[in-house]
């Protein structure tokens, strides 16, 4: 007969949580409950976070810049690149997706590049690798830092994912770590070697996989305030095996939440203190961190999100680039953004109740005012009543042109 292995006991959670007790304490963490940090800024943002995403996609501003923006405010946005990209204070690789990562992250992600290493490949298989890595790593010793243009080109001529030999060698580096992008340059990678680029005490691979995987999961624990195995693993895209085998000395506590019917656990400061302070009302990118996690959005806050960007235009229900309304600690609705010249469109408004309208058109006069409109055109909404009184609450804000 063959012995059945039997999963690990949990341990006993430390306390049980109400399903707003989870709420506060995730909105804590993320920066969206309290007063902000303005001091430490936009790098303050990213250090705390430890991971924003990044996405080519550019309605009101691009992704990494609406992330700050929800936290501080009206941040200048040549201020927000400046933080991410001067100095060698952050790098780009692959965290919950393509993300910015505060370079002090660099030797945690060792696993990952050793992983990339022993698969030998991820997309696309080079002609000649040595050849290939040998010419984009003497051209970067030259003439670097390069984006993929300057190293000679990136598309054989057809489709986007029809790949030079030039283009595979440099991402190849980038992903196995001899490479590393710190920057970008009208969106494009800006790539440096990493022994250049990598400050000499960070430049390292010596931490063996589980280091690097306590040190991320601890470091999504603490950016979540509480979280259930499958968003720790989420944050970082980790395995839930990996998860599994650090959770004990990540320095995490199990904890109870009602409703969740999944074992979860906190970061013990996040449990030292209530939660409380001001909530932040502002219009979230989809691929905010508070929110990138779909199932987790909806178990916190009750609120199902899809990103419609790619679904073909009579499909969409809510818009091109949906952005939810955050008010009150909550999800009460969400907009779909653009703009004509000094005008910001909110082409299609959806609002839960009346609760939402001054926030929305506080969200919306805000957001306008950061990215230079100076006006506010609702062209349509779901809910005939809840737009009138929208476009009352406008009119009301907005000073007479």
């Amino acid at each position: 007969m063959t012995a059945v292995t039997q999963p690990p006991a949990l341990p006993k959670p430390v306390t049980t949580l109400s399903r707003d007790d989870a709420r506060r304490l995730s909105l804590r963490a993320q920066g969206l409950l309290g007063a902000p940090d303005r001091r430490a800024g936009v790098r303050g943002v990213l250090r705390h976070l430890g991971a924003v995403q990044l996405d080519t996609i550019s309605v009101l501003a691009r992704s990494h810049e609406l992330v700050p923006y929800a936290r501080l405010g009206a941040v200048g946005r040549p201020d927000v690149e400046s933080a991410y990209w001067a100095d060698g204070h952050s790098f780009e690789y692959w965290s919950h997706a393509a993300c910015i990562l505060p370079i002090e992250e660099w030797p945690h992600f060792a696993f990952r590049r050793r992983a990339r290493r022993a698969k030998g490949h991820r997309w696309h298989l080079m002609a000649d690798r040595e050849r290939s890595c040998a010419a984009v790593l003497d051209r970067l010793t030259a003439d670097g830092p390069l984006t993929t243009t300057e190293l000679g080109g990136g598309r054989n001529g057809g489709e986007w994912w029809d790949w030079s030999e030039t283009k595979i060698a440099v991402e190849w580096l980038l992903d196995t770590g001899e490479v590393v992008c710190t920057r970008r340059r009208a969106w494009k990678r800006v790539y440096d070697l990493a022994e250049r680029a990598v400050p000499g005490p960070l430049l390292h691979d010596d931490l063996d996989d589980t280091a690097c995987l306590r040190r991320l999961v601890a470091q999504a624990g603490a950016a979540l305030g509480v979280a259930t195995r499958a968003d720790l693993a989420d944050y970082h895209r980790l395995k839930g095996e990996q998860v599994d085998a650090v959770i004990a000395d990540s320095g995490l506590v199990p904890v109870e939440v009602e409703g969740w019917r999944k074992p979860a656990w906190a970061d013990p400061a996040a449990l030292a203190t209530p939660p409380r302070g001001r909530h932040r009302t502002t219009l979230l990118s989809p691929f905010d961190s508070l929110i990138w996690d779909r199932p987790r959005t909806e178990r916190i806050f009750g609120f199902t999100h899809r990103l419609e960007a790619y679904v073909p235009r009579p499909q969409r229900i809510h818009g091109y680039f949906a952005m939810p309304l955050l008010a009150g600690g909550r999800l009460r609705g969400r907009v779909d953004p653009g703009r004509e010249g000094t005008t910001l469109v909110a082409r299609q408004v959806s609002m839960q109740d009346d609760k939402a309208v001054a926030p929305m058109a506080q969200a919306l006069l805000e957001a306008a005012g950061w990215v230079g409109c100076d006006a506010v055109r609702v062209e349509r909404c779901d809910d005939p009543r809840l737009a009138a009184a929208l476009r009352a609450e406008l009119d009301r804000l907005q000073p007479p042109v």
